[in-house]
């Protein structure tokens, strides 16, 4: 699409996000979950494939080089000064092969092409150097959309007393979004990072964080979350 074509996306769907938040908000919706005490930075599939050129996973390069690996940067350096959890989320398969009677791809190689991210190929399935974790934080491996959905995430979240999670990555439309859902019904106030969030597809990520504001989390831009964060670091400084 073009430049002009995108703005006329943009202006049509903030006219129904206007239209649509009345009477939402009539009918008790848009409501505000918070931030919590004690929050953790989900960041989901900020990998390779997804972040760089040439894969068919590959996001909108424009905002991931202008907006979302420097947002992720501003809050990586926020949550590492605040000494608090991070997790970085990625997706990789074992066995790849579409005709196997056997393979960790389930029925979704039937929809996408999950199967080009083979756990062989490292480089594809590692977190973007731009925002590569440090010691002291974790990458987790998953099989499906939701970084919850039959992962380790809900019980180490709850382990280290985890409240609130900040969600940031691609693509708003699947895995950002179905982890959002689920993190909300599992228990944990669900921040949306505006800047850090995106998707392949024009318009998706507008319409997504707008339904999801309006339904399963509140959306905050990047630097309402590091004024938060820096106030939960000047708290400990404080404290001690």
């Amino acid at each position: 699409m073009s430049d002009v074509d995108v703005k006329e996306l943009d202006r049509l769907l903030q006219q129904a996000f206007d239209t649509a938040s009345k009477l939402y908000q009539e009918r008790g919706f848009q409501r505000r979950v918070g931030f919590g005490k004690r929050p953790a930075l989900i960041s989901v599939d900020l990998a390779n494939a997804w972040t760089r050129p040439g894969n068919p996973f590959t996001c909108d390069q424009e905002k991931m080089d202008n907006e979302i690996i420097p947002g992720m940067q501003k809050l990586l350096k926020a949550f590492r000064a605040a000494q608090l959890p991070v997790v970085h989320v990625t997706t990789a398969y074992e066995i790849t092969d579409r005709n196997a009677d056997f393979t960790d791809m389930g029925l979704w190689h039937n929809k996408i092409p999950i199967d080009v991210v083979n756990l062989k190929d490292t480089d594809l399935w590692a977190i973007d150097s731009r925002i590569a974790p440090i010691d002291g934080e974790y990458t987790l491996l998953k099989k499906r959309a939701s970084a919850f959905h039959g992962t380790e995430l809900a019980g180490i979240l709850r382990a280290n007393n985890v409240d609130t999670i900040l969600v940031t990555g691609v693509t708003a439309c699947a895995c950002v979004r179905q982890t959002i859902c689920d993190g909300l019904a599992d228990g944990f106030r669900t921040i949306a990072v505006k800047e850090a969030i995106g998707d392949r597809v024009p318009g998706a990520v507008a319409w997504n964080l707008f339904d999801i504001d309006a339904k399963f989390g509140d959306v905050e831009t990047v630097d309402t979350c590091v004024s938060y964060l820096d106030s939960l670091a000047a708290q400990k400084i404080a404290a001690e």
